[in-house]
């Protein structure tokens, strides 16, 4: 009877080391060899994902480029009515009061013009930014929703929100690789401009 009780617990060790073995051998021996880890749960930073991205970097080039241009036009502007501004100081002692009030008020509806105008042009600006970024995750989106499936994960969570996690079940710079392979810079051949000729 001990005999049997032992060859038994002796059977029941062996299964517990073949579980425990199991446990700890990887299953997604094709998610790893992709450079994913074997998780249902993987974390993303989509700040990253978009700066870091040929796509995202191409954005901010266009954006800090336009900004710039728009800057020059206001300081160019600017010194332009700071000109007119101060003729027209100059002129008040020699005229009219009437006739300076009308030249004053006219003055004053340009400058309103010239903010409306440029707050216009920047507000045109950051939504062409916006759109673009929107544009990202639409790319993004199918090649995020493989790297899920390639990993056996059933979802993806933006990693700022996640209060602890371990770093191996971050994607992101697979997803970026895999972006700047795919989508490029976002820039398709019909958007590229026309060489001269």
């Amino acid at each position: 009877m001990k005999h049997l009780a032992a060859r038994m617990r002796s059977a029941l060790a062996d299964l517990i080391r073949v579980l425990l073995l199991l446990l700890v051998i990887p299953t997604g021996a094709s998610s790893q060899a992709l450079g994913l880890p074997d998780s249902v749960i993987l974390t993303i930073s989509s700040e990253r994902l978009f700066s870091d991205s040929a796509f995202g970097q191409r954005v901010a080039r266009e954006f800090e480029a336009a900004s710039g241009e728009l800057a020059k036009e206001n300081r160019r502007i600017e010194q332009e009515l700071t000109n007119e501004e101060q003729e027209l100081t100059e002129r008040r002692p020699s005229m009219e009061a009437a006739a300076f009030r009308e030249l004053a008020d006219a003055f004053d509806v340009k400058v309103k013009e010239f903010r409306r105008t440029q707050d216009a042009k920047a507000r045109a600006l950051v939504q062409r930014n916006e759109e673009e970024q929107v544009k990202f995750i639409q790319a993004a989106r199918p090649i995020l929703t493989d790297l899920m499936r390639e990993a056996g994960a059933g979802v993806v969570l933006e990693r700022s929100s996640v209060f602890l996690s371990v770093t191996a079940i971050d994607v992101t710079e697979v997803a970026i690789n895999r972006l700047n392979a795919t989508i490029k810079d976002g820039v398709t051949s019909a958007d590229a401009p026309a060489d001269a000729d």
